[in-house]
């Protein structure tokens, strides 16, 4: 199946690679570190597999038959690093957001100098009210001190 996925299309015969052997080394990389042929195993050759197949991600393809990435370097890629540029660049911008969602939650909310900080004593504060329990309870309160990050919440 690895020989199958390198001989994706017919460029392999450009490069003048024994897809069969190549194939192989692969899979002998990957049974030499996993030492098993366990669900583990089989799930990195399918993973193999399927990056080679992948029409969007050519790329791969092309440098393990061109030789600048080796069987055993492809043994041990992982998902991230075998992904072609267009799926690094949309990790990378939705990694981003979620980064700056997470900043805006934290920043977020009313300032105040109501509140002490139990740590650093100072008064500049942050505040934000959550309903977190059934509507007859009352509002949780989530501080945050913006001298030295501490949080804490009360009821």
């Amino acid at each position: 199946m690895l020989s199958a996925a390198l001989k994706a299309d017919d460029d392999y015969k450009d490069y003048g690679v024994n897809c069969d052997k190549m194939a192989s080394e692969i899979e002998d990389h990957i049974y030499q570190e996993l030492k098993s042929t366990d669900m583990k195993y089989r799930n990195r050759v399918r993973s193999r597999i399927s990056n080679l197949k992948d029409p969007r991600n050519p790329g791969l393809r092309r440098n393990v038959l061109s030789g600048a990435i080796s069987a055993g370097l492809i043994a041990k890629m992982t998902a991230e690093e075998m992904a072609s540029d267009e799926l690094r660049e949309l990790r990378n911008a939705m990694t981003q957001e979620a980064i700056r969602e997470h900043q805006m939650a934290k920043t977020g909310g009313t300032t105040t100098d109501l509140f002490q900080c139990s740590k650093c004593k100072k008064k500049n504060c942050t505040y934000n009210q959550v309903q977190t329990r059934s509507a007859d309870e009352p509002m949780t309160t989530f501080v945050l001190c913006n001298e030295c990050g501490n949080r804490w919440k009360f009821c």
